[in-house]
């Protein structure tokens, strides 16, 4: 009992470091205009500072992503917090446009440390039998910190003076805090090789996976596309079309969505796997049309709704998605194909983003919305119609 005890302990608390790193790469989220206004960049520059993150997550997710398999889930995780450390001094020190990009990258850098090992390592610590429990630890530490990233920037913006610093300094503290706790965890893996052991992994396709991760990865594209126009261009249309400036709002807002995120992974265990992925599409579908109803008719109430909703059509066909790919997939090849659908996925937050930020300047902001939403719309259409067929063809 006391075992089980100590090892739930240990769980919690890699879940709260876990949540930690996670909040620092949403942090700045809501404090974009402000930024826009000290240092006078358009839309697009605001899009690509955001993209600097995904292309840093999918560096490291191709290059070390099975890091800590060898050199130990710690080591892997106090680096992941040395730059997250980093990615605040950046925002703390910022000057100039050069910092945010600095800040960002270090903040994918530290993202991709921590998506594989801290996940493991938080279900490594759960006591024997508590696989599916430390799962909903490990998700609810991942987008529930996303979720808190905006909404205590916001708050701290709105409420608390030097906005731009105080959310850098909290986060930065709360980092510290975090290393003091990993150096007190144990480490889960038995054999500890030397980092020069090391090397490149290649995302690949056994062939008896591709035909369930066509659909899978489109979904996920789709979803975290989503959540990376919410994240980067949504308090600037908060802000100008619906003249929201409150960044309390602004950051719960977006907060909202990574939150129903959450709660739609969480319901995959009542619909099922099978389920879950065309459920979700569907969802995600309805929240894609909430969205256009926003930016259509300025309404922020639609906003709130289109976030609730996408947000639990992300979750339910992104768990669905990552549970579907590896259960359809080699045990020796597992790791491979699921750093493949979260490479898509991380594809998803920066091409898209960057392309509405492209369109900004041409057609206004609303107009570039519109045109990702029928984009996402036509991807997520074309994945939920072939896994119903799918779903058909495999009953009869």
């Amino acid at each position: 009992m006391d075992g089980d005890r100590r090892g739930w302990r240990e769980c919690l608390l890699s879940g709260a470091v876990f949540a930690v790193c996670m909040t620092g790469t949403t942090l700045p989220t809501p404090l974009y205009p402000l930024y826009q206004e000290k240092f006078g960049f358009s839309e697009l520059t605001v899009t690509v500072v955001y993209a600097v993150y995904a292309f840093a997550v999918i560096g490291v997710l191709l290059l070390v992503g099975n890091a800590s398999d060898s050199v130990g889930r710690r080591p892997v995780l106090l680096w992941g917090l040395g730059f997250a450390a980093g990615s605040a001094v950046c925002f703390l020190c910022a000057t100039g446009l050069g910092w945010l990009y600095a800040g960002r990258l270090l903040s994918g850098l530290s993202a991709g440390l921590f998506t594989g090992a801290a996940t493991a390592y938080v279900m490594e610590l759960a006591p024997s039998g508590g696989a599916s429990r430390a799962t909903f630890v490990a998700t609810a530490a991942n987008m529930g910190g996303l979720g808190c990233g905006p909404l205590l920037a916001g708050v701290l913006a709105q409420y608390a003076a030097w906005p731009l610093y105080l959310p850098f300094a909290v986060h930065l503290a709360l980092v510290a805090a975090s290393v003091a706790v990993v150096l007190r965890l144990p480490e889960t893996v038995g054999e500890r090789l030397p980092l020069s052991t090391v090397r490149p992994q290649r995302p690949g396709l056994p062939p008896r996976v591709r035909a369930v991760f066509g659909p899978a990865a489109t979904a996920s594209f789709a979803g975290f596309a989503l959540f990376g126009v919410f994240t980067s261009v949504s308090p600037a249309f908060l802000a100008r079309s619906l003249h929201v400036t409150d960044h309390a709002v602004s950051g719960l807002v977006v907060a909202l969505a990574f939150f129903a995120s959450t709660a739609g992974q969480l319901a995959v265990g009542r619909f099922g796997v099978r389920r879950s992925l065309p459920l979700g599409c569907a969802v995600l579908l309805a929240g894609l049309a909430l969205l256009a109803g926003a930016l259509w008719w300025d309404l922020l109430a639609l906003v709130v709704l289109s976030a609730l909703v996408g947000g639990c059509g992300q979750g339910l066909s992104f768990r669905g998605a990552l549970s579907a790919v590896a259960a359809a997939s080699p045990a020796d090849r597992r790791a491979a194909v699921i750093s493949a659908l979260f490479v898509v996925a991380y594809a998803g937050i920066s091409v898209p983003v960057i392309g509405v930020g492209v369109l900004t300047g041409p057609i206004g902001l609303e107009g570039a919305g519109l045109v990702f939403i029928l984009c996402m719309a036509v991807l997520v259409s074309t994945a939920a119609v072939y896994l119903l067929r799918r779903t058909v063809a495999e009953r009869t």
